[in-house]
């Protein structure tokens, strides 16, 4: 079975060589498990909030050096349901494994973050260097999706921290590092949440359209 699904791998979205047989199953399994339904209201949907790690801001020349994630689901962040992975490309064989840890912790899950093309570009890149794998997940953008649902907060993108004071989430003195950084996002989200319930804006599908439509829009300006 095993030289069966390095067959496969070999057109198409093609796995390296190099990839060991169990990574190549686990692979496997990921990419029939089914998505997750988009159309149910968003205390029944599992997101997951997502923020990486990296040497500089280009994916085309620097690395990813780590990826964190934390659950929101009932409207409520779950600590619980967490992950971090730090990335030591000198261990390709772990780089592997970490990447397939966090495609099973992620089980295909709308992602939610800040700048969503930073995130995916180096994600995406990774995903298929390493495991030949187009990696295109369903985004929610918090940069785009709150000037369209707070226009009284501030009509155009902003850098982070000026959202977090613009809703009062209070992140403490000194730099966050990245899973830090992804519980401040989680608390973002939330209040977007309770706003898009507002708005008429209640399942995950919608929130998705809605960010690819206020993201399409400000990217023609």
């Amino acid at each position: 079975m095993v030289l069966g699904l390095k067959k496969l791998f070999k057109g198409g979205s093609r796995s390296p060589a190099s990839l060991s047989d169990d990574v190549l199953a686990a692979l496997e399994r990921w990419r029939a498990s089914p998505a997750p339904a988009l159309d149910e209201p968003h205390y029944l949907t599992r997101y997951v909030v997502v923020d990486i790690s990296t040497s500089g801001p280009r994916a085309a020349e620097h690395e990813l050096l780590g990826i964190s994630a934390v659950a929101v689901r009932g409207g409520a962040v779950l600590p619980d349901d967490a992950f971090a992975a730090d990335i030591d490309s000198s261990d390709a064989a772990e780089v592997d494994r970490q990447l397939l840890a966090f495609l099973d912790y992620a089980a295909k899950a709308p992602l939610v973050t800040y700048q969503s093309p930073f995130a995916m570009s180096f994600l995406r890149r990774i995903f298929g260097e390493r495991l030949g794998l187009d990696f295109q997940p369903q985004w929610i953008d918090l940069a785009w999706l709150l000037p369209s649902l707070f226009p009284e907060k501030g009509i155009s993108v902003a850098p982070l921290d000026d959202w977090l004071e613009r809703c009062g989430i209070d992140t403490g003195a000194g730099r966050r590092d990245s899973m830090a950084n992804t519980l401040v996002l989680a608390r973002l989200f939330q209040k977007l949440l309770v706003r898009a319930n507002g708005k008429e804006i209640l399942a995950a599908g919608k929130l998705v359209e809605e960010s690819h439509a206020a993201g399409a829009l400000r990217q023609k300006r």
